[in-house]
C-alpha cells in the first residue's frame, strides 16, 4: 500500500513540476520535475507514516 501511494505521489509531483517548468524550457521542466518527484515522495511518505503507522 505504501509503495503504491509513493508511486502516485511521485507521479503527481513530477507532473506538477513539469507543468511549472515547461513554459521556460525543456531542461528547466526536467529539473523542476525531478524536484517535484522528490517532494511528492516525501509528502506521501509523511502522510502514510502518520495515517498507516
Amino acid at each position: 500500500m505504501k509503495w503504491i501511494l509513493g508511486m502516485i505521489g511521485m507521479t503527481v509531483g513530477g507532473w506538477i513540476g513539469w507543468a511549472v517548468g515547461a513554459p521556460i524550457s525543456i531542461f528547466t521542466a526536467f529539473m523542476i520535475s525531478m524536484i517535484g518527484t522528490g517532494a511528492g515522495l516525501y509528502v506521501t511518505r509523511r502522510f502514510t507514516k502518520s495515517m498507516l503507522g
